[in-house]
């Protein structure tokens, strides 16, 4: 029995996680941290309502379960956001990092962290996990320094990097690139997409099943975690159209440069997968694939 705190337990891939984990109850005992009530829809895990920024009670609430893994899902992701108010973004980004390490090393516990294809400039794309990281964004520069916080560390460590994020749970409290145009178009609204950025998104059931992989298998270090075809923006939101049987016509692409973004985003990433498929023998699909069993769980 693996016990297992999930920090940010209210968000999209803390309540994906809670619904992988807590269908093995005779393996896993779970811990939700995140602020405020339980947002999941579901009571059969404990539940602690926490501030995490807070350092002492953070270190208090986690001795006091004295975990065998940390996952740690909670992170400011909103990208524009970060530029902007950089304190904010280092306090749960970077710090919050740093204070899991180092109780991670007193209690001898595993941490597994999340972070982003943003650590990148997006000049090349189909990053491996080796790649030399250059972040534009304040946002991804936070996130490498989480990084680079594990990799000096002497913890057990897993890092699983991933791209555009998107599925669905009980109470979202963010959207997400798919409902948003689904929605979109259902109300038969135009949109603008651009055309000029790539990626290879990730469905969120595949970014917890990765983590569960990394408990199974004691997985420690780097590993890249998204579908396996990379696609402009304006590409993903037509197959989503497609998909649902939506009214592609109303998707009008755009340059980057009409957008005038407060932080600036790599044009091309998408990550080599190979790394992940023979260490964690996980074999993500496309994301047409990975929307169709989207849309059959929506169903």
């Amino acid at each position: 029995m693996h016990k297992i705190i999930i920090t940010g337990s209210n968000g999209l891939l803390g309540q994906s996680l809670l619904n992988l984990l807590l269908k093995e109850k005779d393996k896993y005992q779970v811990f939700g941290f995140s602020r405020g009530k339980n947002r999941s829809g579901r009571k059969d895990f404990s539940y602690i309502s926490i501030d995490i920024t807070n350092k002492a009670l953070l270190k208090n609430e986690i001795k006091k379960i004295n975990p065998d893994f940390i996952i740690n899902t909670a992170a400011m992701t909103q990208v524009d956001d970060c530029e902007t108010n950089k304190k904010a973004c280092d306090i749960l980004n970077v710090d919050v990092v740093k204070w899991l390490a180092e109780i991670s090393s007193t209690i001898n516990s595993h941490l597994i962290h999340i972070s982003t294809d943003f650590i990148f400039d997006g000049k090349t794309g189909n990053y491996k996990e080796t790649d030399k990281p250059n972040p534009l964004s304040y946002y991804g520069l936070s996130k490498l320094k989480s990084e680079n916080i594990l990799t000096t560390s002497n913890i057990d460590y897993t890092i699983l990097r991933t791209i555009l994020v998107y599925g669905k749970v009980f109470d979202m409290s963010r959207n997400n690139i798919v409902l948003w145009v689904k929605k979109m178009l259902e109300e038969q609204k135009e949109i603008t997409i651009v055309n000029d950025q790539f990626r290879t998104p990730t469905y969120v059931e595949d970014l917890a099943m990765a983590c569960k992989i990394s408990i199974d298998k004691r997985a420690t270090g780097i590993f890249n975690i998204s579908s396996k075809e990379l696609l402009s923006v304006f590409e993903i939101a037509q197959q989503i159209a497609d998909i649902f049987n939506l009214n592609k016509n109303l998707i009008k692409p755009i340059s980057t440069s009409t957008l005038n973004q407060t932080a600036p985003r790599p044009a091309k990433t998408g990550f080599d997968l190979t790394k992940t498929n023979t260490i964690l023998n996980f074999y993500p699909k496309s994301f047409k694939e990975d929307l169709k069993r989207f849309k059959e769980k929506l169903m």
